[in-house]
């Protein structure tokens, strides 16, 4: 016998697929670890309508994005510790432009 037919005996529903979605996202993973727990328990996401990040709708954040807002806020906290620090005065400038365009680039997409 094959592993294939093994692993994954039935298939899920949309709206199956779609609650299991929710359920790994309420866990506190990224879309990107939602589709790794998926493939893992052989359920493919490519086989359903629909990509992880438009089903969990206002709740995603790109990555890229959520990664700078980070980094923006521990500037922000160095910042305010360390007022002379013009270079972390630049970075933080540099940062925030950054997040507007990606901003803007998840707009026109």
């Amino acid at each position: 016998m094959s592993k294939k037919s093994d692993e994954n005996p039935k298939k899920l529903s949309q709206e199956e697929y779609e609650k299991k979605v929710l359920e790994l996202s309420n866990k506190g993973l990224t879309a990107e670890k939602i589709g790794e727990q998926l493939k893992k328990q052989g359920i493919h996401p490519k086989e359903y309508s629909g990509k992880i990040s438009q089903i969990l709708g206002k709740r995603y954040i790109n990555p890229e994005l959520a990664n700078l807002e980070k980094k923006l806020a521990r500037i922000e906290v160095h910042s305010q510790k360390n007022l002379q620090d013009k270079k972390a005065k630049r970075e933080r400038s540099r940062v925030f432009s950054g997040i507007r365009k990606v901003k803007r680039y998840l707009k026109t997409e």
